[in-house]
């Protein structure tokens, strides 16, 4: 972990292809470990999320070149590794489980961040329809207690399709359905992260079977 810390805060510090090209022997290598660990973590998971196939590393872990055709940032690299393991891999759409590892921002998460319009909307539909069974999940104590980040971007008024005095609107405010916990740099190190990295996900885990449940029942009734 520590030379994967290391290559990206130097990559972060010298992004350019010519930088990138002669030290793309340390960036092989480390992807290679982080490709390690993510298999490490899809076994894992799989022990307690049936909905998790036999997944292939190369199917979950994100490409470390940026997409820059339009966007303002014409850096041509990320600083950060990232893994996404869910059912259908990482451009499945499903809830899953993150895990990012950056200089100064390293966490791991789990819902589903940027879910398509169908998706959102079935995920809308279900919590309208079954509020407390949403609010048991995100009020449960440990989940509060391990999940300090959210990544709602709710919207300013209500979602077409359903009363603004709704008691429980804010929920389905959200255009976002996930949420993270910090890791610190030094506890990337540790021998006992993994573990810790799927008492996490353990926590999630009903969570991201809420929402795919709700995908599964609602995408063709939705609102």
């Amino acid at each position: 972990m520590k030379q994967i810390i290391d290559f990206l805060r130097n990559l972060e510090a010298n992004n350019s292809r010519e930088w990138f090209e002669q030290n793309k022997a340390t960036y092989d290598a480390t992807r290679k470990q982080f490709l390690v660990i993510t298999e490490s973590l899809i076994r894992e998971i799989r022990a307690f999320d049936d909905e998790i196939p036999a997944l292939n590393a190369k199917d979950c872990v994100f490409r470390i070149f940026r997409d820059v055709r339009f966007s303002k940032d014409k850096l041509p690299y990320k600083s950060n590794y990232g893994c996404y393991i869910a059912r259908g891999g990482k451009k499945s759409g499903y809830s899953g489980y993150y895990f990012h590892v950056q200089p100064g921002e390293c966490f791991l998460s789990g819902g589903i961040y940027m879910p398509s319009p169908e998706f959102l909307q079935a995920i809308r539909q279900e919590i309208y329809y079954h509020p407390n069974n949403y609010l048991d999940l995100i009020n449960d104590p440990a989940f509060k207690a391990t999940f300090t980040l959210e990544y709602g971007d709710p919207l300013k008024t209500a979602p077409k399709g359903y009363p603004k005095d709704w008691e429980h609107i804010d929920l389905l405010k959200n255009r976002n359905y996930a949420f993270g916990s910090q890791v610190k740099e030094e506890e990337l190190s540790d021998p006992g992260f993994l573990k810790k990295a799927i008492e996490v996900y353990k926590i999630i885990h009903p969570f991201n079977r809420f929402l795919n449940k709700a995908v599964d029942e609602n995408l063709s009734t939705v609102i």
